[in-house]
C-alpha cells in the first residue's frame, strides 16, 4: 500500500503547478494591459477584455481556466483514494503521470496552442484521469 502522503504528492504537485500558471498569465497579462492602455470599466464583459489582449497573453489566462476544470476531478478521486487508504504504488504512478500530462497540456497551450496537438494531450489526460477513478471505484465496489 502506498500511504496517504504518496498519494496526496500528485496532488500538491498539480496545484503548485497551476500556481506557476497562474504567475505566468499575470507577468504576461499586466504588462499587456498596460501596453494597450485599456481601461477596466465595471460593464467590459470578458469578451471585449479578451479582444483587447493578444493571442499568447490570452493562452496563459485560457490555461489556468483550464486547470480549474477536469483537474477537479483529478484532486476529488486522489481524496477519495487517500481517505480509503488502499492506494498502491501503481495509483501514485498513474497520478503523477496525469500531473506529467496536464503540464505537457499547459506547455502546448501556452507556447504554442496547436489545436490538434493540444486536444491530443488532453485525450491522453482523460484516459490516464479515467484509468485512475476505475481504479479508485474498485476500491470501493470491488
Amino acid at each position: 500500500m502506498a500511504t496517504t502522503a504518496q498519494i496526496l504528492g500528485p496532488v500538491v504537485g498539480l496545484n503548485l503547478w497551476t500556481l506557476v500558471i497562474e504567475g505566468w498569465m499575470y507577468a504576461t497579462r499586466i504588462p499587456a494591459v498596460q501596453k494597450a492602455n485599456l481601461q477596466m470599466k465595471p460593464d467590459m464583459t470578458s469578451a471585449q477584455f479578451n479582444a483587447a489582449m493578444p493571442p499568447d497573453v490570452r493562452w496563459k489566462a485560457d490555461n489556468y481556466n483550464n486547470l480549474m476544470e477536469q483537474p477537479l476531478q483529478f484532486y476529488a478521486i486522489s481524496l477519495v483514494l487517500a481517505q480509503l487508504g488502499t492506494g498502491t504504488q501503481t495509483d501514485v504512478n498513474i497520478a503523477w503521470a496525469y500531473v506529467g500530462v496536464r503540464v505537457v497540456h499547459s506547455l502546448v497551450q501556452c507556447l504554442t496552442n496547436r489545436i490538434p496537438i493540444r486536444f491530443a494531450v488532453f485525450l491522453v489526460s482523460s484516459g490516464v484521469l479515467t484509468a485512475f477513478t476505475v481504479r479508485t471505484a474498485m476500491s470501493i465496489f470491488g
